[in-house]
């Protein structure tokens, strides 16, 4: 049939629902949202659903500002970050020159530039799978750079990604931090003085609330509104009234966000570790997951038997330098003691 579009979609992690399973497979949150996040919700008024949502988030803006020190004008939020993305793609990325971005990395980013005739080069991670700032000085159209990356969990230090902005001044610079809550530190901090600098985040990740669909992005208030124009085309009530009031609640509350990351950046640490000392060998994680490998294992048979054993990871059969690895989402201390047992039991079975 004529004129159809012929697209490869982002194939996400797959989500079983067993009742006794461990989910470590597309890095969501192991602890539950704030308790003032279910007190909001329990006293949310339904009456308000007979209206439509607000089309600015006026709310869900001020509480970022505070949050951010920043004004109101300097976000803009949609329904998840994903949906920030793609218009941030639309918005920014109209140049005959190719858009940049890692050949390992979130996979959506090669979707939408298809999916929007924008030319991309993708560029290849080094040996140690980080990110070559010089790769970046050529010609392009744009860049967009997961930091801390996924799905290997290097991140990139602050004065680096000054750096890739200094190099590149005529473009804008999307710095996606869906994970920088388990890093050390936010691009925030270069907004004022780069004005080609575009933030994305998610409330999906540290902030427990995956299933909600809240995302936001930051940068120049005139940029910023273009991107708005960009959502105003396609679905201006894109995040609704309940998604509006839970998350200015959970962004209220970062006494127990910092608790719960804090826990799971211990965790992390920990699990690395131990797994270290059964001869696993991890990349130096700063998010809420690591990318693992042994030498002498196949991994796609620790892939299936952790699989029968309800627990489930990420393998990414399509990535060729990935195909010995495992991305494991970190959960709860309880969780992960559960895995480290099962990794021993499989090294001791295996060696029989």
């Amino acid at each position: 049939m004529k004129g159809i579009r012929k697209i490869t979609p982002y194939v996400p992690g797959e989500q079983p629902n067993y009742s006794d399973m461990i989910k470590l497979n597309t890095n969501e949150n192991p602890y539950p949202p704030s308790p003032k996040v279910k007190a909001a919700l329990n006293n949310f008024d339904t009456e308000q659903l007979k209206r439509y949502s607000s089309i600015s988030n006026p709310d869900v803006k001020a509480a970022l500002a505070t949050k951010h020190g920043l004004s109101p004008k300097h976000f803009i939020i949609g329904n998840g970050s994903d949906e920030v993305l793609a218009f941030c793609f639309l918005a920014f990325f109209n140049s005959s020159d190719p858009l940049l971005f890692p050949d390992i990395t979130y996979g959506f980013y090669k979707v939408w530039a298809d999916l929007f005739h924008i030319p991309y080069r993708e560029l290849p991670l080094n040996e140690q799978f980080a990110i070559d700032l010089k790769d970046y000085t050529q010609t392009n159209g744009g860049i967009i750079i997961a930091n801390p990356n996924a799905p290997t969990g290097l991140f990139k230090p602050i004065a680096e990604i000054k750096q890739l902005l200094e190099m590149n001044p005529d473009v804008i610079v999307i710095i996606d931090e869906a994970y920088i809550d388990f890093a050390t530190e936010s691009a925030v901090s270069l907004l004022d003085n780069y004005p080609n600098l575009v933030i994305v985040r998610t409330l999906s990740k540290s902030s427990s609330l995956a299933g909600l669909r809240v995302g936001y992005a930051i940068g120049n208030p005139t940029y910023i509104q273009v991107v708005e124009s960009i959502k105003s085309s396609f679905n201006p009530y894109s995040v609704d009234m309940l998604a509006e009031c839970l998350a200015v609640t959970a962004l209220e509350d970062d006494t127990y966000y910092t608790k719960i990351t804090n826990k799971i950046c211990e965790t992390r640490n920990w699990f690395t570790t131990s797994i270290s000392n059964l001869g696993f060998q991890a990349l130096s994680s700063q998010t809420n997951f690591i990318l693992l490998t042994h030498p002498d294992i196949v991994i796609t048979e620790l892939y299936h038997y952790l699989e029968s054993q309800d627990v489930f990871v990420r393998y990414f059969s399509t990535i060729d330098r990935l195909k010995n690895y495992l991305r494991v989402s970190i959960g709860t201390q309880e969780e992960m003691e559960k895995v480290q047992q099962l990794l021993v039991n499989y090294l001791q079975n295996n060696d029989k």
